[in-house]
């Protein structure tokens, strides 16, 4: 069985071997202090949902890149919990080149909120309410300042531009699910 720690460490030194990248540039680029990559790196740590987002929007690869050894080789394990515990992701399917897209399920416990950061230039997300109504929003300020909360109800789905502030919440008594299909495009 493999660890989600060991994991993650192994695909972190990966890319960054990959692009030549000290703890320090690594650092610069993903806004993730040179400490916790350090630990992410030995094992000795799981970054959260949002770090592990600004760790992939930081080398420019998708989320899935750094969960695939888990969906592959164990899928009981292919969950990630932050450290709130209040959001999973499982991959579904990792990121294709060919499609350029990533496909996760996503599980927000109940009266839970998962804020996002905005990911890089041409990231669209799709998500689609699989069990139960769910709310997002879109930022209608840059920083992510003025929130407006839309309800998604079961079956329906909605389409954005994913580079600005974003995020998803359950305001329920049960569990939501969710699908998330993200589309990494050409930008110019």
């Amino acid at each position: 069985m493999i660890s989600i720690h060991a994991s993650l460490g192994t695909r972190l030194k990966a890319a960054r071997s990959n692009k030549g990248w000290s703890l320090d540039k690594t650092s610069q680029h993903t806004g993730v202090s040179k400490a916790m990559l350090g630990q992410i790196e030995r094992g000795e740590s799981s970054p959260t949902v949002v770090r592990l987002w600004n760790i992939a929007n930081g080398f420019e690869l998708p989320l899935s890149y750094f969960l695939t050894d888990l969906a592959q080789k164990n899928t009981s394990t292919s969950a990630l919990e932050n450290n709130e515990h209040d959001i999973q992701i499982v991959t579904l399917f990792p990121y294709d080149a060919v499609t350029k897209l990533e496909i996760f399920q996503i599980t927000l416990d109940p009266q839970r909120q998962h804020i996002s950061a905005p990911h890089n230039a041409g990231v669209i997300e799709h998500i689609i309410a699989v069990d139960g109504a769910m709310e997002y929003y879109l930022a209608l300020a840059a920083d992510g300042t003025e929130q407006e909360w839309h309800i998604l109800q079961q079956g329906e789905g909605i389409k954005f531009n994913a580079d600005q502030p974003h995020g998803y919440r359950n305001m329920t008594g049960e569990s939501v699910t969710i699908h998330n299909i993200i589309s990494y495009t050409e930008t110019d």
